[in-house]
């Protein structure tokens, strides 16, 4: 076992989507020695702040899932911040664990950090075999640079840093705001909006055409502790590995699953003057397949119950995450 129950781990942006789905598979599998520190007690884009906090824990194994995320829009919106934030906060917490003697340390990536015309589906060696996504190249830059910089350590240092690349997410934690959110959790918003409000009509961005893979983060957290347990590349092997479904739907099938599974009755219309995206993104999960993993919940089951927890939190009058 290459981590054990008895490690302090270390788990960076454990109130986001992704790291309280960690979190949560962490100590239901008996970690009991769990770091988490929020914001307001730490900065992660502060250096020195990083570097004295990991001098005074030194914890074990870290996780880092902390990143500044969002939608087609935000990207647009906010570019620098994007490559600024993450940049900051991937540095800070990569260098501290290093210097510090942390053992393992596991980095969340993101799928688009793959080329915008990538063979389908994706393998790993695609990494950097041509240009990004335009509405999210920022952001996928700062996550290639996560990625080449526990590569790096790795080979000059041998710290045992290995990246996992998440598809498309979604889950509890997910984020609902209306225009900054990714495409799943906005047409849950989208659509459930529509049904109290008894409109006959929801616009929805770009054409419909465009494919995509969505991974419940559940699987993803299952998926962070088995590689954490289970997976130590060799110093010539890559050391990111994909994480997904290997199946994937239209936007225009996935707003018809969501408008069906919040009751919305009327019309579905498409505003082809907005971007549509990547044509289509679809992980190789082959290389997880063969350590022996795979995901467990299908679309249709996880999105039923997201749009249960979304529905439920809002009428509990619980704001929604920004």
């Amino acid at each position: 076992m290459l981590i054990s129950t008895n490690d302090r781990i270390f788990i960076a942006g454990h109130r986001g989507m992704a790291g309280s789905a960690i979190a949560r598979r962490l100590e239901a599998e008996g970690h009991g020695q769990l770091l988490t520190v929020s914001r307001s007690d730490l900065d992660l884009m502060d250096g020195p702040a990083v570097a004295a906090w990991f001098a005074d824990q030194r914890p074990d194994v870290v996780v880092l899932a902390a990143a500044r995320v969002g939608g087609i829009l935000a990207n647009a919106t906010y570019p620098a911040d994007f490559l600024l934030d993450n940049l900051k906060i991937q540095q800070n917490v990569i260098e501290s664990a290093w210097r510090q003697g942390t053992r393992r340390l596991l980095f969340l990536g993101s799928s688009c950090i793959y080329p915008k015309l990538a063979e389908q589906p994706i393998r790993e060696e695609a990494l950097l075999g041509g240009p990004l996504e335009p509405t999210n190249e920022w952001y996928a830059i700062a996550k290639i640079t996560g990625i080449q910089l526990c590569r790096a350590l790795r080979l000059q240092h041998g710290f045992d840093a290995i990246s996992l690349m998440p598809t498309n997410l979604y889950g509890p934690g997910d984020n609902y705001h209306p225009t900054n959110s990714h495409v799943l959790p906005g047409l849950i918003r989208r659509f459930q909006e529509a049904r109290e409000t008894g409109a006959e009509e929801v616009v929805c961005w770009g054409s419909g055409s465009p494919r995509r893979e969505f991974l419940h983060v559940d699987d993803l957290a299952d998926a962070a502790l088995y590689c954490l347990r289970h997976w130590q590349p060799g110093a010539e092997e890559l050391q990111h590995i994909n994480v997904g479904t290997g199946t994937d739907v239209s936007i225009k099938e996935l707003a018809t699953m969501v408008s069906e599974a919040v009751g919305f009755r009327g019309r579905i219309a498409w505003d082809t003057s907005k971007p549509d995206g990547t044509p289509r993104k679809l992980l190789d999960v082959g290389r997880l397949a063969a350590l022996g993993w795979r995901a467990t919940i299908p679309l249709p089951d996880g999105l039923r119950r997201t749009v249960a927890e979304f529905v439920s939190e809002r009428a509990s009058g619980a704001e929604v995450r920004l």
